[in-house]
């Protein structure tokens, strides 16, 4: 038998990794104490600085603790995840000695095996459907693909990655129909393009994510399927027709990565699309008028004047997304808008951010204020950190983790239950409801 504490760093497709890695395992158990732990495993994020940089602090962090324990019972440190797989072991190595075994994004279906024979332990269970959640009892992620074929001249995912690599269906739905076997009610797809699934094998097959979703949907135990990061050119008209078709457990909420509104700043991104975002949100809405839209959005590109600042500015004003991310550009070592001229100084791109926050802040608000005395059906995700007897749970319109909360009480109020309730009060970003 091992102890592993387990750190997973980034985004939800790390996170499916460290559940499926822990749950291949074979004589493992999970600790959250890391004084107890006979290998302390890093999933890390790298794909843009300060998320390096919270990697590295984390490794440093784990390192010392390492080096405080006793020789005889120092444990493993493992490192993997998309730091190693944009620097390489060669690279990262020399300065982190104390790390004993590093794995890479571009080879995961041989990380049970690598760990399992540095640990000693037996060889790992193969197949889909056994992960070891770490998520709440209401919802889990379900990974459908590797990479991305894109290259957004801002991005290093196809470094760290690689190209789009989609999970074979059979496996998917295994691994959907075992989640829900645990009376996990709500399944978050997730990729770097949900909408690119089995789109690199499309000379050999008819597969696109409507094949997908047509085995997915009918699940029993299945109560929310949301899709999360869905490119806007493919949101075609045959997908939304489908999606509307399709009805529950389908949630009408688009994540659609825009990242700017302006031709100019679009084109020197390289985004595959239309240069005006328009279309594509209009062409939502056309099929679901009551569609939740959520998107991000980059300030601080190169070249992004005062002119296209303020046209992104107005396009989220007339838009109004019900929920909203700003990041202000980092320039990455390796990708072709690091080179770009115009380049623009930190306090400007981080004044540009703070301005649209404060924005999307108000519309927040104003969008939420009609909900106050409805009833909505709540999930409920788990019990509230500070609050005895409150909960934090989700509207349709909520996806864990990313949004806002509903704060929750009343009978029937437990992990994993979903519920209907009247909302109470309304903030910013949250919502307060009573059973």
């Amino acid at each position: 038998m091992a102890n592993i504490h387990s750190i997973s760093l980034g985004c939800p497709k790390n996170r499916v990794d460290t559940e499926n890695l822990l749950g291949s395992l074979s004589g493992v158990t999970s600790t959250a104490d890391p004084a107890r732990a006979d290998c302390i495993f890093i999933n890390t994020c790298g794909f843009i600085a300060p998320a390096v940089q919270e990697s590295i602090r984390t490794i440093l962090e784990c390192a010392a603790d390492k080096e405080e324990a006793p020789a005889a019972k120092r444990p493993l440190l493992v490192v993997a995840g998309c730091l190693v797989g944009r620097y390489g072991e060669a690279e990262l190595a020399p300065d982190l000695p104390e790390v004993d075994l590093w794995l890479d994004t571009r080879d995961i279906a041989a990380w049970p095996e690598k760990l399992s024979q540095a640990l000693g332990l037996p060889a790992p269970a193969p197949g889909p459907g056994r992960r070891l959640l770490s998520t709440p009892p209401s919802y889990a992620w379900l990974k459908i693909s590797e990479g991305c074929n894109h290259r957004c001249s801002f991005c290093t995912i196809p470094v760290i990655r690689g190209p789009l690599a989609s999970r074979p269906a059979a496996d998917i739905i295994a691994d959907a129909a075992a989640l829900l076997s645990q009376g996990v009610k709500e399944l978050v797809v997730v990729a770097q393009d949900t909408t690119a699934w089995g789109k690199e094998r499309a000379a050999a097959s008819r597969d696109d994510i409507r094949t997908l979703l047509d085995d997915l949907l009918p699940l029993q135990g299945l109560e929310r399927l949301r899709l999360l990061y869905l490119y806007p050119a493919g949101l075609t008209r045959d997908l939304l027709t489908y999606l509307q078709a399709a009805g529950p457990p389908f949630v009408p909420y688009f994540d659609i990565p825009l990242q700017h509104a302006h031709p100019d700043i679009l084109r020197a991104m390289g985004r595959p699309f239309a240069l005006d975002p328009r279309p594509v949100i209009e062409r939502v809405r056309e099929f679901f008028p009551q569609a939740a839209l959520r998107t991000t959005f980059i300030t601080g590109f190169p070249g992004e004047t005062e002119e296209a600042f303020q046209n992104l500015y107005d396009f989220i004003s007339e838009v109004r997304f019900q929920h909203l991310g700003v990041f202000a550009y980092q320039a990455e070592e390796g990708t072709a808008a690091a080179a770009l001229p115009g380049q623009i100084p930190e306090t400007i791109k981080e004044s540009r951010r703070e301005t649209l926050m404060l924005l999307q802040q108000e519309i927040s608000e104003e969008l939420l204020a009609p909900l106050l005395g409805r009833r909505l059906p709540i999930l409920v995700d788990s019990p509230h950190p500070e609050w005895p007897g409150l909960h934090t749970g989700r509207a349709w319109f909520q996806a864990p983790e990313i949004d806002g909360v509903t704060c929750i009480s009343g009978p029937g109020v437990a992990p994993g239950a979903l519920v209907e309730a009247e909302i109470t009060e309304t903030k910013e970003y949250d919502l307060v409801a009573l059973v």
